[in-house]
């Protein structure tokens, strides 16, 4: 092991002066940080069966160990990973991390018909609780934050009654870590305990409605779906005109999950006072980045928090039209990131993922520093004759459509469907407002036509009739609880692939929303 140890210093320093004359000093630091992280996540899961199977040890004996780590373990998807994680679920010891898994996340995606079961460590659990208290440290830098975090914080997650199959618990990834919280803050949380192992969501829900005038809130958490479904029942419940008649001291509002540009003027709706935003990238694999300032327009990556960072460039040379990961495809490391640039994020964890692509598609918005922005997802990108619409597109679009209408447009999705010989975009809005629909569709039109060039050109030659239906926001969620998809880390498909179209089709038409 020494021999590893000094081989492993000598190419770090080696990095630290090819960095030098390129990188500010605070890249520099963050690259070689994720260096020492690779180092020692896989020094630690050398004697794992998938560290005996890639070599870990002969790896780090190389002077450049994180190039011979890209180049013997393979990228990856959920279904390279399962038949690892599978042994793990089953109760086997040192399979892609030392030890036995005690927890597995239940993530169900936007987009997969099964549940998937990612592993967490306890390794990982104490990474999720730096990574908050990386966040809470941000909110305590304004003044604000300070005045909120003396209140009460209110988390809107899974339920901590977890499934035990005899080996390991499974559950919400949120439900795992708020039965983790550290002692410290249990005071300061609510719902109390016996309202956070509700496995029932609505009646949950009504838990925390019913008690929520007992509570003085000053920080919310969750998805920005269920806070506004929360907060509107709160309102209509008391009769009241603002969430603060409730809540005065509520000052923060600390969301993750999705984009919230479409909430915010719902969200505006319902305050009565100044709310601070802050944005968060935790997901069922790790708790990967977070919002520094109020003011920030991307989120900090924490280089240092036991998860290694590679980046796939999202394009053509890497990926299938339908975002599946091509076989040539190559990953870059933090020291060839460039800003704007749209990035598919591979992770190494110490929960036993390794080159793991987690569908998430990022960009860099910071030159000096590491702040990246979630833009869509790999699978959810609408390409049926080569538009290449992100969801960063879609949502853009939405949000000033929504601008433009001075109305409320929570929630969206659209499926790309044949006309013809040709092709349509069938789009589908949540307004509870009275819009005419035709004229919001050529807002949202004419906005993806300034913004993306495909798209523009598609319009003219094969994208030649665009349909919408405007439904109520409550619609949404309905459906997805015909899913059986109910929770606070469930999140609407933006792209609708063909069976959920036509499943949701049928479910408007049942309840009569459209014709």
């Amino acid at each position: 092991m020494a021999i590893q140890q000094r081989k492993f210093i000598l190419s770090v320093l080696k990095t630290g002066l090819r960095l030098r004359n390129r990188l500010r000093p605070s890249q520099q630091r963050a690259i070689i940080r994720q260096e020492k992280v690779l180092g020692k996540l896989m020094a630690q899961a050398m004697d794992t069966q998938l560290g005996k199977e890639y070599q870990f040890e002969s790896i780090l004996k190389k002077d450049h160990f994180v190039e011979e780590f890209q180049r013997i373990v393979p990228l990856v998807d959920y279904s390279g990973m399962y038949p690892w994680w599978q042994k793990a679920f089953k109760g086997e010891k040192e399979v892609c991390w030392p030890g036995q898994v005690p927890f597995f996340a239940l993530s169900s995606g936007t987009s997969e018909d099964a549940s998937k079961f990612i592993p967490v460590t306890k390794e990982m659990v104490k990474a999720i609780k730096r990574g908050g208290i990386k966040q809470t440290l941000a909110l305590l830098r304004t003044p604000q934050g300070r005045e909120a975090l003396t209140h009460q914080t209110l988390m809107i997650g899974g339920s901590t009654d977890l499934e035990w199959n005899g080996v390991n618990f499974s559950g919400d990834l949120s439900g795992i870590t708020t039965g983790n919280l550290p002692f410290w803050f249990r005071p300061m949380s609510v719902p109390p305990p016996e309202i956070r192992a509700q496995k029932n969501w609505p009646e949950k829900i009504d838990e925390i409605v019913r008690n929520a005038k007992d509570w003085n809130v000053g920080v919310v958490t969750g998805t920005c779906s269920w806070i506004q479904i929360i907060m509107e029942r709160i309102i209509e419940h008391y009769q009241v005109k603002s969430i603060h008649d409730i809540w005065p001291n509520f000052q923060v509002l600390v969301h993750g999950g999705v984009m919230i540009d479409p909430f915010k003027k719902k969200f505006e709706e319902m305050f009565s006072r100044e709310v601070l935003y802050f944005d968060t990238y935790m997901a069922s694999e790790g708790f990967f980045a977070y919002q520094a300032t109020p003011q920030s327009t991307g989120m900090r990556l924490l280089t240092g928090n036991q998860i290694f960072f590679e980046f796939v460039p999202f394009d053509s040379e890497n990926f299938s039209e339908d975002g599946a990961l091509l076989p040539q495809a190559k990953a870059i490391t933090l020291n060839d990131v460039e800003p704007f640039v749209e990035y598919a994020l591979v992770i190494s964890t110490c929960s036993g993922a390794w080159r793991y692509l987690i569908g998430d598609v990022v960009k860099f918005v910071s030159h000096s520093k590491f702040d990246i922005k979630i833009v869509g997802r790999t699978k959810h990108y609408l390409s049926i004759c080569g538009e290449h619409l992100s969801m960063e597109n879609m949502a853009r679009a939405v949000r000033d459509a929504s601008k433009f209408f001075n109305a409320s447009l929570p929630e969206f999705t659209v499926a790309g469907v044949p006309d013809g010989s040709l092709f349509a975009h069938h789009w589908f809005v949540a307004c509870e407002e009275n819009i005419d629909s035709s004229s919001l569709m050529e807002k949202i039109d004419e906005v993806l036509c300034s913004i993306n060039d495909d798209y523009r050109v598609e319009r003219k030659n094969a994208i030649k009739n665009l349909k919408i239906n405007v439904v109520h926001p409550d619609l949404f969620i309905d459906w997805l609880a015909s899913q059986g998809k109910s929770g606070a880390q469930v999140k609407f498909p933006k792209v609708l692939k063909k069976y959920q179209y036509e499943s949701f089709l049928n479910f408007l038409k049942e309840n009569q929303a459209i014709h």
